[in-house]
C-alpha cells in the first residue's frame, strides 16, 4: 500500500513540486485549491506520470473555517493514514503596516495561519494514534526577519513558523516529525509581471527536493529549520 501525502493547495508553484516530487516517489496524494479546472488538470498530468499513483482533489478554499473541516473529511474519507501533512495554503499581498488596504491581516491570518492551524488540528489525532508522521509547515524568510513593504504577510508568516515550533515540541512524544520550511524569493505566481531574471530565484522543485531529503532522513533526526535563499541573497 502507498503512503499518502495531503499537500493544501497543490495545484501551482511549491505545492505541485511537492506532490511531483511525492508522487515520483510512490505516494498517493490528497490535495485541494480554489480552482477547480486546476485541479483536474493536475489530476490529470499526475495520473498520466505516476500510473500507480492515487490522487484524490478537492475545490475548497482554505481560508474558510468551513472549507477547511469539509477538507479534513474529504482527507479521512480518501486515505486510510496521513503519512506526510503540507501546509502550504497561502497568499501575498504586498503592503506596509500603517498604509495596506483594510482587511490585509484578515486575509492573510485567515489564509496563512488559520488554514494550517485548522487543518493540522483535524488530521493530527489519527496521526497520534498511528504514532507517525510529518509535518511540513510552508513559512517564510518573511517570518525570521521583517523587510520593508512585508506588512501583514510578514505578520501572518511570523505567526505560522509559531505555531510550527508549537507543533513540534507537542508531537514529540508521538515519533510525529513537525519542520518549519522557510523560504526566499521562489518562482511562482506571486512574483508573475517581476522583471529580473529566472536565475534569481529559487525553483519550486528545489524546495520539494529538500523537503523530501529531510523526510528521508532516519526516524531518530528532525530537521527543525529549513531556511532556503537564492544563491545570490534576499530580493
Amino acid at each position: 500500500m502507498n503512503k499518502t501525502i495531503v499537500v493544501s493547495g497543490g495545484t501551482k508553484g511549491i505545492g505541485r513540486a511537492i506532490i511531483e516530487k511525492f508522487a515520483s516517489e510512490g505516494f498517493d496524494v490528497v490535495t485541494c485549491a480554489r480552482d477547480q479546472e486546476h485541479l483536474e488538470e493536475l489530476a490529470q498530468s499526475i495520473q498520466t506520470s505516476y500510473a500507480e499513483t492515487k490522487i484524490y482533489t478537492m475545490k475548497a478554499d482554505l481560508s474558510s473555517v468551513a472549507d477547511t473541516k469539509q477538507f479534513v473529511e474529504f482527507v479521512k474519507k480518501s486515505a486510510a493514514s496521513v503519512d506526510v501533512l503540507v501546509n502550504n495554503t497561502g497568499t501575498f499581498v504586498p503592503g506596509e503596516i500603517h498604509s495596506e488596504a483594510e482587511g490585509a491581516l484578515d486575509l492573510m491570518i485567515n489564509t496563512n495561519l488559520y488554514s494550517a492551524y485548522h487543518l493540522s488540528r483535524g488530521l493530527i489525532p489519527q496521526m497520534i494514534e498511528n504514532k507517525q508522521g510529518d509535518i511540513f509547515n510552508i513559512c517564510s524568510v518573511a517570518g525570521l526577519k521583517a523587510y520593508p513593504n512585508g506588512g501583514s504577510y510578514s505578520i501572518s508568516k511570523f505567526a505560522m513558523h509559531g505555531l510550527s515550533m508549537g507543533l513540534r515540541e507537542e508531537l514529540k512524544p508521538y515519533g510525529i516529525r513537525v519542520t518549519s520550511v522557510h523560504p526566499g524569493a521562489t518562482l511562482t505566481a506571486s512574483w508573475e509581471g517581476v522583471e529580473l531574471p529566472e536565475e534569481r530565484f529559487i525553483k519550486s522543485s528545489d524546495v520539494a527536493d529538500a523537503i523530501w531529503g529531510t523526510y528521508q532522513m532516519s526516524r531518530n533526526s528532525v530537521i527543525e529549520e529549513l531556511v532556503i535563499r537564492p544563491q545570490l541573497g534576499d530580493i
